[in-house]
Protein backbone atom coordinates (compact mmCIF):
# COMPACT_ATOMS: atom_id res chain seq x y z
CA UNK A 1 0.00 0.00 0.00
CA UNK A 2 1.10 3.54 -0.71
CA UNK A 3 -0.05 6.89 0.61
CA UNK A 4 -1.61 9.30 -1.88
CA UNK A 5 -2.52 12.93 -1.41
CA UNK A 6 -5.76 14.09 -2.99
CA UNK A 7 -5.47 17.89 -3.18
CA UNK A 8 -8.62 19.95 -3.70
CA UNK A 9 -7.79 22.77 -6.11
CA UNK A 10 -10.00 25.71 -5.10
CA UNK A 11 -10.61 28.69 -7.41
CA UNK A 12 -10.52 32.13 -5.78
CA UNK A 13 -13.77 34.01 -5.29
CA UNK A 14 -16.98 33.63 -3.41
CA UNK A 15 -18.00 30.20 -2.13
CA UNK A 16 -21.03 28.50 -3.65
CA UNK A 17 -24.51 29.44 -2.46
CA UNK A 18 -25.52 27.79 0.85
CA UNK A 19 -27.86 25.24 -0.76
CA UNK A 20 -25.11 24.14 -3.19
CA UNK A 21 -22.49 24.04 -0.43
CA UNK A 22 -24.83 21.92 1.70
CA UNK A 23 -25.09 19.34 -1.11
CA UNK A 24 -21.30 19.35 -1.63
CA UNK A 25 -20.70 18.79 2.10
CA UNK A 26 -23.18 15.90 2.08
CA UNK A 27 -21.41 14.38 -0.93
CA UNK A 28 -18.06 14.75 0.88
CA UNK A 29 -19.46 12.99 3.96
CA UNK A 30 -20.59 10.09 1.75
CA UNK A 31 -17.19 9.98 0.01
CA UNK A 32 -15.32 9.97 3.35
CA UNK A 33 -17.58 7.18 4.67
CA UNK A 34 -16.82 5.13 1.55
CA UNK A 35 -13.07 5.67 2.10
CA UNK A 36 -13.41 4.50 5.72
CA UNK A 37 -15.41 1.40 4.74
CA UNK A 38 -12.75 0.47 2.16
CA UNK A 39 -9.89 0.94 4.64
CA UNK A 40 -8.42 3.69 2.45
CA UNK A 41 -9.11 6.60 4.85
CA UNK A 42 -6.18 8.23 6.62
CA UNK A 43 -7.11 11.91 7.05
CA UNK A 44 -9.01 14.75 5.37
CA UNK A 45 -9.62 18.40 6.05
CA UNK A 46 -10.42 21.74 4.48
CA UNK A 47 -8.18 24.78 4.65
CA UNK A 48 -8.88 28.46 5.14
CA UNK A 49 -8.13 30.69 2.15
CA UNK A 50 -4.59 31.70 1.16
CA UNK A 51 -5.06 35.14 2.72
CA UNK A 52 -4.72 33.40 6.12
CA UNK A 53 -1.34 31.87 5.22
CA UNK A 54 1.98 32.73 6.81
CA UNK A 55 5.13 31.81 4.90
CA UNK A 56 8.28 30.95 6.88
CA UNK A 57 11.46 30.93 4.76
CA UNK A 58 15.17 30.53 5.48
CA UNK A 59 17.29 33.17 3.74
CA UNK A 60 20.87 34.26 4.26
CA UNK A 61 21.15 32.59 7.67
CA UNK A 62 17.93 34.15 8.92
CA UNK A 63 14.28 33.12 8.94
CA UNK A 64 11.81 35.46 7.30
CA UNK A 65 8.10 35.39 8.17
CA UNK A 66 5.70 36.84 5.62
CA UNK A 67 1.93 37.16 5.85
CA UNK A 68 -0.22 35.93 3.00
CA UNK A 69 0.39 33.51 0.18
CA UNK A 70 3.84 33.21 -1.35
CA UNK A 71 2.64 33.22 -4.96
CA UNK A 72 -0.36 34.42 -6.93
CA UNK A 73 -2.31 31.64 -8.59
CA UNK A 74 -5.52 30.83 -10.45
CA UNK A 75 -6.19 28.07 -7.91
CA UNK A 76 -5.07 27.37 -4.38
CA UNK A 77 -5.02 24.37 -2.07
CA UNK A 78 -8.49 24.30 -0.54
CA UNK A 79 -8.32 20.96 1.25
CA UNK A 80 -6.60 17.63 1.38
CA UNK A 81 -7.44 13.98 1.72
CA UNK A 82 -4.71 11.49 2.58
CA UNK A 83 -5.53 7.94 1.50
CA UNK A 84 -3.93 4.50 1.24
CA UNK A 85 -4.25 2.65 -2.05
CA UNK A 86 -2.49 -0.32 -3.61
CA UNK A 87 -1.49 1.58 -6.75
CA UNK A 88 -1.98 4.73 -8.81
CA UNK A 89 -5.01 3.33 -10.64
CA UNK A 90 -6.82 2.77 -7.34
CA UNK A 91 -5.81 6.25 -6.12
CA UNK A 92 -7.10 7.78 -9.36
CA UNK A 93 -10.42 5.98 -8.86
CA UNK A 94 -10.69 7.70 -5.47
CA UNK A 95 -9.67 10.99 -7.11
CA UNK A 96 -12.54 10.59 -9.60
CA UNK A 97 -14.98 10.16 -6.73
CA UNK A 98 -13.49 13.17 -4.92
CA UNK A 99 -13.89 15.46 -7.93
CA UNK A 100 -17.52 14.41 -8.32
CA UNK A 101 -18.17 15.03 -4.60
CA UNK A 102 -16.43 18.43 -4.46
CA UNK A 103 -17.16 19.59 -8.03
CA UNK A 104 -13.53 20.83 -8.05
CA UNK A 105 -10.31 19.60 -9.66
CA UNK A 106 -8.40 17.03 -7.61
CA UNK A 107 -4.66 16.53 -7.89
CA UNK A 108 -3.56 12.96 -7.05
CA UNK A 109 0.07 12.56 -5.91
CA UNK A 110 1.90 9.62 -4.40
CA UNK A 111 4.07 9.94 -1.32
CA UNK A 112 7.56 8.51 -1.48
CA UNK A 113 7.91 5.07 0.09
CA UNK A 114 5.33 2.57 1.18
CA UNK A 115 2.55 2.97 3.74
CA UNK A 116 2.71 0.87 6.88
CA UNK A 117 -0.16 -1.59 7.20
CA UNK A 118 -2.19 -1.47 10.36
Amino acid sequence: MKYYLLSVMQPPGEPPAPEILKEIMHNLDVFHAELREAGAWVFAGGLHGPETATVVRAKDGDVLVTDGPYTESKEYLGGICLIKAPDLDAALAWGRKATVATTLPIEVRPFMGEAEDG
